[in-house]
């Protein structure tokens, strides 16, 4: 019988049953087997061949063939005309069902050629029993059966009950804890609309706890859709949500490497970026740990490592190197951050004089960055995550003596913009949080190429914003004082508003 949500502890009840059987309702169907014969026939492929090596039958067509015949029929209930043994139990059901899930409509196929039988006269006794006003004699035509193994340790009895469910209702209820298990029971049984369905669900269900398991699946079932799905999600949540929670360990490496190296990553600044990915490698070594540690405690931990040889440099850091090459270092410019990166023995130190000669360099000529060549993989990133409760957001950033506010506004219920202005140090309302360790530049004027993107997450597809790449030189006082705005019309929160920029040779 069909079940939902609130019946499945009848459902466990009766799996430990000693009948092990499920039965589904039958629609009334008759002449599908005709229809068969007339399909195979219109296809110039002869049926009783067909019979014989249904693997020359073309399975997509059947399917199209059978859901047409099926819309808008009542379900009634009947006895099956298959028994599909699977999974230790046999599972009642009926043809025209049973013709939407490719693997069941072969070995339905299979089943019906077995024998030395005739399978046309076997399919005469068939379209006899079925057919409405013929003779009532009593049918000795017995029940099909089919058999099935499956080897997928994510289906369960109860997903795979539930695949079946939905052979009967196309919008029977899916429960998240359990879609996993539906989906490769869709696969399974290659039934191609439930397993789509199951992939809404997952890309609509991302969070910190399903993550790993979706991803995973995404690529155990070679399913690009919710693959990318997995990707976009992680580049917006890498720093904002999963840098602060414990499943920050389950995120595969070539994953997370993959992920760094994308232009749309959201980071809050590349120093945030940098704490994510010590927390990972923390949560690597240490996996016995079930919550997020402070950040002093992973500082503690990497500097336990005898002083000789920094972490990465170690045969333990050694494989993890490609995930740090892909980090922007060099956009690290405040002095505290830096001091932290050079005591925290964790980077090589030809990296570290690398970095220190690169930020003397950019110091000396007014904040030129001459060692920054391509700006898709170099800029300097700084984020705003504008969230349901704010109308206006900014933050004040730092670099080489030049001081900018990035900023949100919102201006009605769908109206949004951000746009970055710099500012006097002077007029900072908290000058000793920003300045500190930080030069001042007394320029009048700084040339800088800029862009600002915008992604929002609206009913499972994200939208992307962005201005193109601008060139402009910042003065002090309006309109030279103010980037271009980037105005967005969106139904979606939170906002992931991303600025990249670097300071040309000017």
């Amino acid at each position: 019988s069909l079940f939902t949500k609130q019946q499945k502890p009848q459902l466990e009840r009766r799996i430990v049953g000693s009948t092990n059987r499920w039965r589904f309702p039958r629609e009334s169907f008759s002449g599908d087997l005709l229809a068969l014969s007339q399909l195979c026939k219109s296809l110039s492929i002869d049926f009783e061949e067909a019979l014989r090596n249904p693997d020359r039958i073309c399975i997509t067509q059947i399917q199209k063939l059978f859901t047409e015949n099926l819309k808008n029929k009542a379900v009634q209930s009947g006895e099956a005309d298959v028994i599909l043994e699977c999974l230790g139990f046999k599972w009642e059901l009926h043809q025209p069902q049973l013709f939407q899930s490719e693997t069941l409509t072969r070995l339905y196929l299979v089943a019906l050629s077995r024998g030395t039988m005739d399978p046309l006269r076997e399919l005469d006794k068939l379209l006899r029993a079925q057919t409405p006003g013929k003779s009532k004699e009593p049918s000795h035509i017995k029940k099909m059966t089919i058999s099935l193994k499956i080897n997928d340790p994510l289906v369960t009895r109860v997903a795979f009950a539930s695949a079946l469910k939905n052979l009967y209702m196309s919008e029977a209820e899916i429960n998240v804890d359990d879609v996993l298990g539906v989906l490769a029971s869709a696969h399974i049984l290659q039934f191609a609309a439930l397993f789509q369905r199951c992939v809404t669900i997952m890309m609509n269900g991302l969070t910190p706890s399903t993550f790993k398991s979706f991803y995973l699946a995404s690529c155990k079932y070679r399913e690009k859709q919710l693959t990318m799905a997995c990707e976009k999600w992680l580049e917006m949540n890498l720093v904002p949500v999963l840098g602060k929670q414990v499943h920050l360990r389950s995120i595969p490496q070539d994953l997370l490497h993959k992920v760094l190296k994308s232009p749309s990553l959201f980071t809050f600044s590349e120093f945030h970026l940098l704490k994510t990915m010590l927390f990972w490698v923390y949560l690597q070594l240490n996996q016995k740990i079930q919550t997020v540690p402070i950040y002093e405690t992973v500082l503690a931990f990497f500097n336990s490592f005898p002083r000789k040889c920094a972490f990465l440099d170690r045969d333990t850091g050694q494989c993890l190197m490609p995930l740090f090459v892909s980090l922007r270092l060099h956009g690290i410019t405040r002095g505290k951050d830096l001091e932290e990166i050079r005591h925290v023995n964790f980077f090589p130190e030809a990296w570290l004089t690398r970095i220190t000669a690169n930020h003397y360099h950019a110091l000396e000529n007014g904040g030129d960055m001459a060692h920054l060549k391509d700006f898709t993989t170099q800029a300097l990133r700084f984020g705003l995550l504008f969230t349901q409760g704010y109308t206006t957001y900014s933050k004040t950033i730092a670099v080489y003596g030049f001081f900018f506010e990035i900023k949100g506004i919102k201006h009605d219920v769908t109206s949004y913009s951000f746009y970055m202005q710099r500012i006097k140090h002077k007029d900072l309302a908290f000058p000793s949080m920003v300045c500190e360790h930080s030069p001042v530049s007394l320029r009048a004027e700084r040339l800088i190429k800029y862009e600002i993107r915008a992604h929002v997450l609206v009913d499972g597809k994200w939208q992307e914003f962005r201005t193109n790449r601008i060139m402009q030189k910042f003065g002090f006082v309006k309109p030279s004082c103010k980037s271009h705005a980037l105005k967005i019309q969106t139904v979606g929160i939170p906002i992931y508003a991303s600025f990249a920029f670097i300071f040309p040779v000017s």
